[in-house]
């Protein structure tokens, strides 16, 4: 499976954490551990998908602040949602397991919107980083048709 395909599969299962999460709002009562979790877990296979693109083998980790920080080292902007992954980083592992955590709705309506906010913004960076693939493409071939006329 090429790069690409990968980082996609990544995404798809980001979509589907944060769209689970939003299903389970409808529910009485809302789980708002469970809503939670699966708004970090949005975030950090979001976060996962760039640091492959950019040739990083992701670490197996639920520490979004330490994912956030590795992507900044390639993309600096990357310090502009370290607040939503440090909120996040604890939905990780706690949630999954009774009376390890206390999460009120308040908690959770910030969970998503955190999420929503590292997941918009790590999608508009590799939808930019796409273009410039193209574009690089596109340049590239232009070059060996050029090359191909002068000779």
């Amino acid at each position: 499976m090429d790069k690409f395909s990968i980082v996609k599969e990544w995404l798809d299962f980001a979509n589907r954490d944060i769209s689970s999460a939003r299903y389970l709002l409808g529910m009485n009562p809302v789980p708002l551990e469970i809503v939670c979790y699966h708004c970090e877990q949005a975030a950090e296979k979001a976060l996962k998908g760039y640091l492959i693109l950019q040739d990083y083998e992701p670490p197996r980790t639920h520490d979004l602040r330490l994912l956030c920080k590795m992507c900044a080292d390639i993309d600096k902007t990357f310090d502009t949602i370290s607040q939503s992954c440090v909120n996040l980083t604890p939905y990780g592992i706690q949630p999954r397991y009774p009376f390890e955590i206390e999460i009120l709705d308040s908690d959770m309506q910030k969970a998503v919107v955190d999420a929503d906010h590292v997941m918009n913004f790590v999608l508009q960076k590799l939808q930019l980083t796409e273009e410039i693939t193209q574009d690089d493409e596109h340049k590239d071939q232009q070059k060996s048709v050029a090359e191909q006329q002068l000779t």
